[in-house]
């Protein structure tokens, strides 16, 4: 198991998850987000089912950054219950970690 997280966050276009990522980039708590553009969701949502296109934000930080970063994002997203899901990956390359880790900073204590 590595000591960085993927956190999920679909967004209803392009611009929400850049302005998103940028965001939380800009303020350390990820290292990075990956816009994939266009996805289609299928979902149930108010007892009706939905079929809308929407885009994926896929942001890599800390474990420890989690609640922060969960914290950022339902603050900047438009919608009422936004996904913020948080996925642990088994391995990875260690230099690309290493980079993510040097890239985000954990929150002052106190």
């Amino acid at each position: 198991m590595t000591e960085v997280i993927l956190v999920l966050v679909t967004c209803p276009n392009p611009e929400v998850a850049s302005a998103i990522a940028r965001q939380l980039v800009e303020e350390e708590l990820v290292a990075c987000g990956n816009i994939l553009p266009t996805v289609r969701s299928i979902y149930r949502w108010q007892g009706e089912v939905q079929d809308e296109p929407e885009s994926l934000l896929i942001l890599k930080t800390r474990p420890e950054l989690f609640e922060p970063v969960r914290q950022r994002v339902l603050a900047l997203h438009p919608y009422e219950v936004p996904e913020v899901l948080s996925l642990r990956p088994d391995a990875g390359h260690r230099a690309y970690l290493d980079w993510v880790l040097g890239s985000t900073k954990l929150p002052s204590p106190g």
